[in-house]
């Protein structure tokens, strides 16, 4: 078998306790029994639970889309259309199938399915491939020819497919990962473009979309971004004025629909454990990207979606095909769609065995793929081909919490080492998908419901856990609508009917359109929505973890104004409406928004990032007083707005950090600043980022907020 594309870059915690009554009923029972220290059995069920779970069906995350599961397919793979892939995928409810291949799509030429400088496998052919995407029951993303391809060549290719073929292929990427084209120094991706700079990418990307949209236009169009926090986001190439993402969004967020990012943990010396602790920085990750996304498209940036069509724990070598990657797949899969991603593809549905090690007391086969491909390293073969390893199973257990059109909700749980993820179904169920990372310890949790009330009848209950050759169902009423006890490494996936007459079912309102930001300043926000049938009252939640709290009401419309906000600061809002008998609907989807800062306050303050390489960046600050009265001794205060930004150094002032706070002090012999902006302050630092690297909000002088940013 040749060698095989590697996709993307060079290369138990504490709990809190969740006590409840049962437990203090339990302990006074277990006094008074006359076996003194033996406990009857009901009693031991109603032990302490280590973990709570808390689930909150009022705060809707989004919907999930048709697209949500998704997989690669590549060129080189002789397996790719075996008729058993179909099944298995439609079996995981898959509904996003990649082609030609990462890296190979910038070198494939689709109408003489050719790959100059690669392997192409028999039968791996555009038609072949879209009838096993049609068996299958998804639809395709297709990556057209950047590297080595033409605009022309790109529509053609929609010509075929949706005029010739009535394939009816919706999404179509510009290029693979052109950022890696060499031209910030490492390069593995093909680009004969004799300018490798993002500015001529966005230059491409309009050239193509124009082309492909002439020919049918309901195609969307993808543009490609690094993913904020890994490499080479925030590095600026010579000659460019901004890093990739900003120069690319920039120029193209009028003609694009998505973007397309990748996410692996790490390179082939990441643990199991280290990529799924390594999840926790996700959330941010993305919310940086539709910042970045706000920033150029302004208020068109809702209709711009975030495909993540890459993701895995690591870039290649080993502790890919065992159970904690499972683990992670079902993890990561959630947490992207819940932060804003309509497709999460895992790399791969077959790559080929690498490095052969022992994880969780099974042979790990190094292979990136959900399916062996039957391949061997050395004397070590994988099993037959199309055989599921780990991850299948991950992802096909998120099909048991929910399908497309179904609402996330928000869930939170008390321990590191235990994940929760909840969906409300459209049938007015409520479905919780539980993660236990922890490889030796069982852990019992403690499930708490607002916006719920579980009927009497006993739970669903899927499990994937060591034993299972297969998501398991569980009989037996083991588990209860608020105490579960997952095994450790597991999944487990719990399905709640609704108490009768309650719920957004027996609710006679709709559920409203997903809110709109009509204008914002620093301290309010207007929103509107659309209207939602039977609805008499509206209700504005605000979203804080699994929380929400109520922040606005109307009888009378569908918009309002929301007032009081700080400066600087970001809200998460969800739409209920109630109908005449006060019973509330399904919540909308959620809108983030961001105040600003005041535009005549008595101070201003500019920052600027001078350089940045990836994880550490240098910055100017600079300060100015636009009161009437002079400032002698100043301090500037600001809060950073992601987890692993600090100020390792600076000068010209003396910085102090604490958390996400930092505070700078005027050095010792500092002038005045003068009054009415006659004079300034400016400092500068080096700083460190591991993560996405956003800039602060809102900065404060002497406590006072300023204008600018």
């Amino acid at each position: 078998m040749p060698r095989l594309h590697r996709p993307g870059r060079p290369a138990g915690a504490g709990a809190r306790p969740f006590a409840r009554g049962a437990a203090v009923l339990a302990t006074a029972l277990a006094l008074l029994s006359p076996l003194a220290g033996i406990a009857p059995a009901a009693v031991q069920e109603a032990e302490v639970a280590d973990v709570g779970v808390r689930v909150n069906a009022q705060a809707a995350l989004g919907r999930l889309p048709d697209t949500a599961r998704g997989v690669n397919a590549a060129i080189w793979d002789a397996h790719m259309n075996d008729p058993e892939v179909a099944g298995l995928m439609a079996e995981a409810d898959v509904g996003a199938m990649r082609y030609p291949g990462g890296s190979y799509a910038d070198i494939y030429h689709w109408k003489t399915h050719t790959a100059p400088g690669g392997y192409v496998a028999p039968g791996t052919g555009f038609d072949s491939f879209m009838g096993t995407v049609r068996a299958t029951g998804a639809q395709p993303i297709l990556i057209a020819n950047y590297g080595s391809g033409t605009p022309e060549e790109a529509a053609e290719w929609v010509r075929y497919a949706n005029v010739t073929k009535d394939y009816g292929a919706k999404y179509w990427e510009i290029g693979n990962e052109i950022y890696g084209n060499g031209h910030y120094g490492s390069g593995w991706e093909h680009d004969e473009h004799e300018d490798k700079s993002p500015r001529e990418y966005a230059r491409q990307v309009r050239a193509y979309a124009a082309a492909m949209k002439a020919v049918d236009p309901t195609v969307k169009v993808g543009a490609v971004l690094t993913t904020p926090g890994q490499w080479p986001d925030g590095v600026v190439g010579e000659g460019d004025a901004g890093d990739w993402n900003h120069t690319v969004l920039s120029e193209v967020t009028d003609v694009i629909d998505f973007v397309s990012v990748h996410w692996y943990a790490g390179g082939s010396d990441t643990t199991a454990q280290d990529a799924l602790d390594r999840l926790a920085g996700l959330p941010g990750e993305l919310r940086e990207v539709r910042s970045q996304i706000d920033r150029y498209a302004g208020a068109g940036s809702p209709r711009i979606g975030i495909a993540l069509t890459e993701i895995n724990t690591n870039t290649g070598g080993a502790r890919l095909t065992a159970r904690p990657n499972g683990l992670f797949a079902a993890d990561a899969l959630m947490t992207a769609l819940e932060n804003g991603v309509f497709s999460v593809d895992w790399w791969n549905t077959h790559n080929g065995a690498g490095q052969i090690t022992t994880v969780d007391g099974e042979t790990d086969y190094g292979d990136m793929g959900m399916l062996s491909s039957g391949a061997c390293t050395g004397d070590v073969c994988e099993p037959a081909p199309n055989t599921p390893f780990h991850p299948y199973y991950g992802m096909k257990m998120t099909s048991e919490l929910g399908t497309a059109g179904d609402t996330m909700v928000a869930a939170e749980s008390s321990a590191q080492d235990v994940s929760a993820h909840a969906v409300l179904r459209r049938d007015g169920r409520l479905s919780v998908l539980l993660v236990n990372k922890n490889p030796d310890t069982a852990r019992t949790v403690d499930l708490d419901y607002a916006g719920f009330t579980p009927s009497a009848t006993a739970p669903e209950v899927r499990r994937y856990a060591r034993g299972d050759s297969d998501i398991t169902a569980v009989t037996g009423g083991q588990v209860s609508a608020s105490r579960a006890t997952v095994p450790p490494y597991a999944l487990l996936t719990v399905t709640l009917e609704p108490q009768p007459g309650t719920g957004p079912g027996a609710s006679a309102a709709g559920t409203p359109g997903t809110p709109r930001l009509e204008a914002v300043t620093d301290t309010t926000a207007r929103l509107s929505w659309e209207s939602a049938s039977g609805a008499a009252r509206y209700l504005v939640q605000e979203r804080d973890g699994a929380h929400t709290r109520l922040v606005g009401e109307t009888t009378t419309g569908t918009s309002v104004t929301l007032r009081n906000l700080p400066p600087g600061s970001s809200h998460t809002v969800n739409v209920l409406a109630a109908d005449a008998s006060g019973r509330l609907s399904a919540p909308s989807s959620p809108l983030t928004f961001t105040t600003g800062t005041p535009p005549e306050a008595p101070c201003a303050v500019s920052y600027h990032r001078d350089t940045s390489w990836g994880n550490g960046f240098v910055a100017t600050v600079t300060v100015r007083n636009l009161s009437s009265t002079a400032i002698t001794g100043w301090t500037v205060d600001w809060d950073w707005p992601a987890d692993g930004q600090s100020v390792s150094s600076g000068w010209n002032a003396a910085f102090h950090q604490t958390g996400r706070h930092v505070r700078v002090t005027a050095p010792e012999g500092a002038g005045p600043l003068a009054p009415d902006g006659g004079s300034t302050a400016s400092f500068g630092f080096v700083g460190a980022n591991d993560g996405p690297n956003p800039e602060p909000t809102v900065f404060r002088l002497n406590g006072t907020v300023c204008s600018g940013g």
